[in-house]
C-alpha cells in the first residue's frame, strides 16, 4: 500500500501524507515516496503549484515516527524490508522527504490539517505559503525526546519568526494553536476544515495562472537574496530576473493585458 498519493488537478500536483493511523508520521516507505513525489513535480513541466496534505483529521504530519524510523536511524533494530534498508544506506532521501537538501523549483503550499510536529513542522518551513484548519497545532518537540530538529529548524525558523518565538519553540518543544502561529507570520490563513483545501487550491490555481517562468525565478529570488547584503541582494536579482525578459511568456503576457483577454502561457 502506497503512504503517498498523488493526485493531478490541471497545473497542481496535490500531495497527500497517508499514514493517518500513525498521524501521517514518516517511516522509511513514506520517506522514499514522497521523495519521488517532489522528483515528479520538479520534473513535470505541466505542474507549475505542488501543495502538500495529511490524511485524516488528526494530524498533517508527526515527523519521524518514533517507534519505526529513529530506532532504525539509532541502529537500535535491523531493516526489514526494501524502504529500510534504502534509508539506512543512504539517508540524504529521508531529507529529501521534507525538503531539507531539495529544491523543487517550484511553489509549494502547505495544507495543514491538523497537528505539524517535529519532522512535520521542519516540512511546513520548507514549503512557501501555509494555510492551516483551526484544530491545528505546530511545534518542535525533539527536545523533550533528547533529539536535535535537525530538518533545518535550527536555520530555517530564526528567519521566519522572530528570534525570540523561535527560540521558545525549539528550546521549550512546545507546541502553538494555529492561531498564534498566525499571529506570528507563519501562516498565509487559517480556515476552517472544510475550507482548507478549497482554499490552498485557490492560491495555487492563483499562482498557475500566472507566467510559470516568473513565478520560478521570483521563487528562486526571494530564497537566494534572504540574508545576503543589500547590494549583494539587489545585483543578484537582476542576475535571476534577466532571462526572462528573453522568453515567450514575456511578449504573451504584454500582448494579452493589451487584447484585454487571458494570457496563454507556455512556460518558456
Amino acid at each position: 500500500m502506497a503512504t503517498v498519493r498523488f493526485d493531478v488537478q490541471g497545473h497542481v500536483a496535490l500531495i497527500t501524507l497517508d499514514r493517518p493511523e500513525a498521524r501521517n508520521a514518516i517511516d522509511a516507505q513514506m520517506a522514499y515516496e514522497l521523495a519521488e513525489a517532489w522528483e515528479r513535480l520538479r520534473r513535470d513541466d505541466q505542474l507549475r503549484v505542488g501543495i502538500v496534505t495529511g490524511a485524516g483529521e488528526k494530524a498533517f504530519c508527526a515527523g519521524a515516527d518514533l517507534v519505526k524510523t529513529i530506532p532504525l536511524l539509532s541502529g537500535a533494530r535491523k531493516p526489514q524490508d526494501r524502504f529500510e534498508e534504502a534509508l539506512v544506506a543512504d539517508r540524504s532521501f529521508g531529507w529529501k522527504a521534507i525538503l531539507r537538501d531539495f529544491d523543487c523549483e517550484k511553489p509549494v503550499i502547505a495544507a495543514i490539517n491538523g497537528h505539524a510536529v517535529a519532522g512535520g513542522m521542519e516540512l511546513a518551513q520548507a514549503t512557501d505559503l501555509r494555510v492551516a484548519c483551526h484544530e491545528a497545532s505546530l511545534g518542535l518537540q525533539e527536545v523533550k525526546w533528547g533529539l536535535f530538529p535537525a530538518g533545518g529548524s535550527t536555520v530555517r525558523l530564526p528567519r521566519q519568526l522572530p528570534q525570540a518565538h523561535a527560540m521558545e519553540m525549539l528550546l521549550t518543544g512546545s507546541l502553538i494553536p494555529a492561531s498564534r502561529a498566525f499571529e506570528l507570520g507563519f501562516l498565509n490563513r487559517v480556515v476552517s476544515r472544510a475550507e482548507l483545501l478549497p482554499t490552498a487550491l485557490q492560491l495555487a490555481e492563483q499562482i498557475a495562472a500566472n507566467g510559470p517562468v516568473a513565478v520560478r525565478l521570483i521563487r528562486r529570488s526571494v530564497r537566494e537574496c534572504l540574508g545576503l547584503p543589500l547590494g549583494d541582494a539587489l545585483r543578484r536579482e537582476l542576475e535571476i530576473a534577466e532571462p526572462i525578459y528573453q522568453t515567450e511568456d514575456a511578449v504573451e503576457g504584454p500582448r494579452a493585458f493589451l487584447e484585454k483577454r487571458p494570457a496563454r502561457f507556455v512556460g518558456r
